[in-house]
């Protein structure tokens, strides 16, 4: 039962619980309800969840406590009240309160009113009232608007203080002409001004305002009243001196004009005071080779911003027509189709090109010779022959591999790798295979190939060509002669392996014994240079006849390892 259980059942009113729980689980009863939503309460879900906790006093089956609670957000219109107090104010000391205004709502670290020289807490007079603390929650778009507590009343206050101010100054400017006038009829020279001396003597005013009442003149001024004014004007980042009229910068100097003032019409592009933005061109006339700036727009079209946005339209266009493409969630996929479409897009057209070509003609037009050559006005020297082919002047450069070229170290005539023998790179000069090697010439192939004859005790067999199977077929069916030929060519399994009696001819046997020693000098050789390589499979020559010979000459060569008798020495000879 979802409901807070705040006190004891019985044991009667326990068991009925449990049996009604039962029978709703079996559905002959039932299911609770919500009143708060109408929904039907699953019997099946655990006490402990659908239990409320006995502090939130529900006394009816629901799941609210289950749900999520959504936080209570303010309005857009939302903002804090400003200068507003809880109240009187108290009439002596809090501890714990302001010791410089005796407000209890903020410490004194934080107080901003005027430092007092004897505080609150001490002098217990003129103590403030305590402000109001708000919690503001901000929704969505209260955080996002740049607008948020603005107070446009406030701003039509100043604006109408300013205005009384302006005005309260133009009668004194015209009060100054109408008196200056009148000394100038009687003769007498004119008094300092009230407005100069005001701001001359008033230091604390700010410099703005300053500036702001002596820029703020009629047009009916003389020119000896505003250089009075600028004179007095406080500029910021200028130390001026109006006696010897000097001014000494102690700030950048900044010499570009601000956007808004490039250009004036109240009809050109839109200023944003906030964002200190200017999306648009304000000078549209101009010719746009000519521009110092043309807009924050202008940035919004560099670098690959162009190139994204004909990707973004090909994508909306692509799935327009039923295509699986989407920029954001598979940016590989819409890449590759732009890119396919591009390519097909160029066969087209170039297909269209050559067909317009092809039926009307024209193509010699297209491939006229350039301007420079037409009219003969280039500064490029330039030689051609009778043929029209550039003999002098525009060669070629040849393409450079990024390995070294034409590189011949220690004496060597050929590059390394010029020579290739038994897996292993080298000179051709010298058939030398370890690359840092001084050059022998032709006098270390021949003593190379000496060596061998030594090693093998004979000339090396030459190389028989490969036959192909057809002519390896024919060779084999000329020497069987037939099938029943055949058959009786085949040995017995003993004659096969060696055994038996065994015709050897000794000029084969000699052969074979000699290129058994070559295989086994090879094969050390390679054991020592592929130390710790693992052979690939069927890198071994296998796969070949053995003959009789062949066979005796492993077993002559072959080292006996159990023979007693294989190291035998017979000492009395000696």
């Amino acid at each position: 039962m979802a409901t807070s259980q705040t006190q004891k059942l019985s044991r009667e009113d326990f068991k009925r619980q449990k049996v009604i729980e039962e029978q709703r689980k079996a559905g002959t009863l039932p299911a609770e309800v919500d009143p708060e939503t109408g929904r039907d309460i699953n019997p099946h879900i655990p006490h402990y969840i659908s239990q409320a906790p006995w502090y939130l006093d529900i006394n009816h089956p629901t799941l609210k406590h289950q749900r999520y609670q959504p936080k209570e957000e303010g309005s857009i219109n939302d903002w804090y009240t400003r200068g507003a107090r809880q109240g009187p104010a108290a009439t002596k000391y809090r501890k714990g309160a302001c010791e410089n205004c005796g407000a209890v709502t903020h410490k004194t670290k934080d107080c901003v009113e005027r430092p007092r020289r004897t505080g609150a807490k001490w002098s217990g007079r003129d103590i403030h009232a305590d402000e109001v603390v708000q919690e503001v929650s901000l929704g969505f778009e209260a955080k996002r608007d740049r607008w948020n507590g603005y107070d446009a009343e406030e701003h039509i206050r100043l604006a109408e203080e300013w205005e009384l101010v302006e005005e309260e100054r133009r009668k004194l400017r015209e009060q100054q002409v109408k008196d200056k006038e009148r000394l100038d009829a009687e003769g007498n020279v004119p008094e300092q001004p009230q407005v100069e001396a005001t701001v001359t003597n008033d230091k604390a005013a700010d410099s703005s305002t300053k500036a702001g009442l002596a820029a703020a003149g009629d047009s009916d001024d003389s020119d000896e009243d505003e250089d009075k004014y600028a004179d007095r004007a406080d500029m910021p980042g200028q130390k001026l001196d109006t006696k010897t009229r000097t001014t000494v910068r102690n700030l950048r100097i900044r010499e570009d004009t601000a956007k808004y003032l490039l250009n004036l019409d109240v009809n050109s592009a839109y200023y944003d005071p906030k964002t200190r933005s200017m999306r648009d061109n304000p000078l549209k006339d101009k010719d746009p080779s000519e521009l110092t700036y043309a807009g924050d727009n202008f940035l919004r079209w560099t670098g690959d911003a162009p190139r994204l946005g004909q990707l973004q339209a090909f994508a909306w266009e692509a799935e327009g027509r039923g295509k699986n493409v989407h920029m954001q969630a598979n940016p590989t996929q819409a890449a590759l189709l732009y890119k396919q479409y591009q390519g097909k897009k160029g066969t087209v057209s170039e297909t269209l090109k050559s067909s317009i070509l092809d039926r009307y003609g024209g193509a010699e037009h297209l491939a006229a010779p350039p301007k420079e050559l037409l009219l003969a006005q280039t500064e490029q020297y330039v030689e051609y022959s009778q043929t029209g082919r550039v003999i002098k002047g525009q060669e070629r450069a040849t393409v450079k591999s990024k390995y070294e070229e034409d590189y011949h170290p220690l004496n060597h005539t050929s590059v390394w790798g010029s020579w290739w023998k038994d897996g292993q790179w080298g000179y051709a000069c010298c058939h030398n295979m370890t690359r840092n090697a001084y050059c022998t010439g032709q006098a270390g192939i021949e003593a190379a190939e000496a060596s061998n004859k030594l090693i093998t005790g004979e000339e090396p067999v030459p190389e028989k060509q490969p036959q192909s199977l057809l002519e390896q077929y024919v060779i084999r069916a000329a020497k069987e002669g037939g099938p029943t030929e055949r058959k009786q060519t085949i040995k017995p399994r003993s004659e096969r392996l060696g055994e038996g009696d065994i015709k050897l001819d000794p000029k084969k046997l000699k052969q074979a014994v000699a290129e058994e020693r070559k295989r086994k000098i090879l094969e050390e050789e390679d054991d020592m240079k592929s130390k710790g390589k693992k052979n690939k499979y069927g890198s071994s020559k296998g796969g070949m006849d053995v003959t009789e010979e062949e066979l005796e000459a492993y077993r002559l060569s072959r080292t006996m390892g159990a023979d007693p008798m294989a190291n035998y020495v017979d000492k009395d000879e000696d």
